[in-house]
């Protein structure tokens, strides 16, 4: 890839490549242009490396030791000499610091530095993926020394001019598995329509700006999850002690009060500093099977919080419809929950549940965030912003091209769509077989989004002010914009926060995903030959992606192996077809697949069509005469 964005990449031959390695900044020699005018080149020098260290399975070589990249865009060899294993044995997972970079005829060495364990160990999968993204895994000695000192119950003299909210039914409601609990909700009726209480953990109270704690929590910018462990931002005694809004005991916060009538429409808000007892700790699986299923057990066991749980149903489908009214995007795009056995290893890949308490606690958090920003702009106040910029207009024109096969059209005001079209075009495929990749593409024309000193705008949401209040636990954005909010002095670096925290959200993000796609290639591991009805997720020039039906995995049909033909990419269609029998693959058909492979080192799965015309890659026949 070049640096100037408007000259053309050039590809380099693997023959071309050394002495450099994935993500080093190379001066390159173009050599020739092929026909259609792609530049072919050399690397001649390395500017500046990007790779220090790499971890990989570490191989036992007769006369030398090798590292196995887990990163699979590393793929010079990377010898490790004798001496240098610090104890690896055969198939450890290790971390290795490069000493030495590959020459045009050397390979590049290297020495271990820690011995991770078995690679086939569960645990041991987790911490390299936690090792390959530098993810802190322990805090430094003062930071615990710190949160030790925090109190484990809150002391009178904290209540203080605080409002006294510990009479009132507030309650949380998340996951199962959760420990670490920094909201909690009520609504009640008013006079003219409801009263919607965010109460937040109150994590500034504890943590003070500049302290050892405040300075570990931003250099993690956020708490980072995995099926099998949690890297938190803060220490367990804050994290799951004081600053967890645990049922039945005291603790400090700060609570959005919103105000709205009978329609939804937002009619005041107030901010303060409180203390709240929360009622019960509730569960989404608990919360939907009260109001939903209408499980008489359930709403027996809770028959003291069924009144303002229904008004909270309420609510939330009033704020939805108010929402989408805006022009607001909701995508539809299912996420993987990984069930765990106990030895860690993965026992079931499910859609994680998405029901009306996910629904409400998401709109009374998005509710509460877009108020505080509100404040802090009316107060002419520099805060963090959480933004999400327009689409390009060159994504655009690409989406408009690309829905236009699937006779769907992009409105848009100028070269720029507007929050409505894009959420029109959802509206129009909801139902439809291709509406997950309508939704896929959607999101990958859209920007990232980000924290900013700046306030951009919400693109997503159909917001101007939108900001993070109400996960301080977990993120670091959020306990600044508390500090803000509670009259302390806006930080000088804002811009540098910013640019820090959306910087570790994406590394948090993809070492999220990659371990989520390890774990389901793992639970695919022993089924090879198995068949599964799913359908046609994706299609490329090179096959065809498979989503299962029973089990939320993604595996791949390649072209080579549909056998009873040739198979043409059909852009336009997103479809393969076959030149001489005209089957079509296309987005959303039903299909019938045999597990053929699973690739750890490649993080791949491999189907094969499972209707018995599979047969092996299909060669020209010759006519008879």
């Amino acid at each position: 890839m070049t640096d100037d964005r408007d000259d053309a990449d050039v590809y380099v031959p693997a023959a071309g490549v050394r002495p450099a390695m994935h993500g080093d900044r190379v001066l390159v020699r173009v050599e020739h242009r092929r026909r259609g005018g792609r530049a072919e080149g050399r690397v001649v020098k390395v500017l500046a490396r990007a790779v220090t260290r790499v971890v990989g399975v570490f191989r036992r070589g007769r006369t030398a030791g090798v590292v196995v990249p887990q990163d699979q865009r590393l793929t010079l060899p990377i010898v490790v000499p004798r001496g240098a294993e610090s104890g690896a044995d055969d198939g450890d997972m290790v971390v290795a610091e490069i000493g030495r970079y590959p020459g045009l005829a050397s390979d590049a060495e290297a020495r271990v530095s820690r011995v991770l364990g078995p690679a086939a160990d569960p645990r041991v999968e987790t911490d390299a993926v936690i090792a390959a993204h530098d993810l802190p895994s322990e805090f430094p000695p003062d930071v615990l020394a710190a949160a030790r000192r925090a109190p484990a119950t809150v002391p009178a003299a904290a209540l203080a001019g605080r409002l006294d909210l510990r009479d009132l039914p507030i309650v949380t409601i998340d996951g199962e598995n959760a420990r670490d609990f920094d909201d909690a909700v009520l609504v009640e009726a008013t006079e003219h329509g409801f009263r919607l209480t965010v109460a937040v953990a109150d994590v500034a109270h504890y943590v003070r700006a500049g302290s050892p704690l405040d300075l570990e929590a931003r250099a993690r910018g956020t708490s980072v999850y995995f099926p099998d462990r949690v890297l938190p931002m803060l220490p367990e005694e804050l994290s799951n002690g004081i600053c967890s809004l645990k049922p039945d005991e005291d603790r400090l916060a700060k609570v959005v009060r919103i105000d709205f009538d009978g329609r939804g429409r937002a009619t005041g808000a107030t901010f303060h500093e409180a203390v709240i007892r929360s009622a019960a700790r509730l569960t989404y699986t608990e919360v939907r099977r009260a109001l939903v299923d209408r499980d008489p057990d359930v709403r027996a066991a809770r028959a003291a919080l069924l009144a303002p749980l229904e008004r909270a149903e309420a609510l939330a489908r009033l704020l939805m419809g108010r929402r989408r009214k805006r022009g607001a995007i909701d995508f539809d795009l299912p996420e993987a929950e990984v069930v765990l056995d106990l030895r860690g290893r993965p026992e079931q890949i499910v859609r994680a549940e998405r029901s009306i308490a996910h629904q409400m606690i998401e709109e009374f958090m998005l509710a509460a965030n877009e108020a505080v920003a509100r404040e802090l702009t009316r107060r002419k106040l520099d805060f963090l912003h959480r933004v999400h910029e327009p689409p390009a207009p060159d994504a655009s024109e690409e989406l408009a091209r690309f829905l236009e096969g699937f006779g769907l059209r992009l409105r848009r005001d100028g070269d720029r769509p507007r929050p409505a079209d894009f959420a029109d075009v959802l509206r129009q495929v909801a139902g439809r077989p291709e509406e997950r990749l309508v939704n896929t593409v959607l999101l990958r024309t859209m920007q990232q989004a980000r924290y900013a000193a700046e306030p951009l705008g919400h693109f997503g949401l159909a917001t101007e002010h939108y900001t993070h209040f109400t996960s301080p636990i977990r993120r670091y954005p959020d306990l600044v914009v508390h500090r803000i909010l509670g009259g302390e002095r806006v930080p000088p670096d804002l811009v540098a926060i910013a640019e820090e925290a959306s910087r570790r959200e994406r590394v948090a993000m993809d070492a999220e995903r990659e371990i989520v796609q390890l774990k389901k290639i793992q639970f695919m591991q022993d089924k090879v030959g198995a068949t599964y009805d799913g359908f046609v997720s994706g299609v490329a020039s090179f096959g065809f992606f498979v989503e299962l039906q029973d089990v939320f995995v993604e595996g791949l049909v390649h072209v080579t192996a549909i056998g009873d033909d040739f198979y043409e990419y059909r852009e336009r269609e997103h479809a393969l077809r076959g030149r001489r029998t005209g089957r079509r693959f296309r987005v959303g058909d039903a299909v019938r697949v045999a597990l053929a492979g699973v690739s750890i080192e490649r993080r791949q799965i491999d189907f094969v069509l499972a209707d018995g015309e599979e047969g092996g890659p299909w060669r020209r026949r010759r006519r008879r005469s």
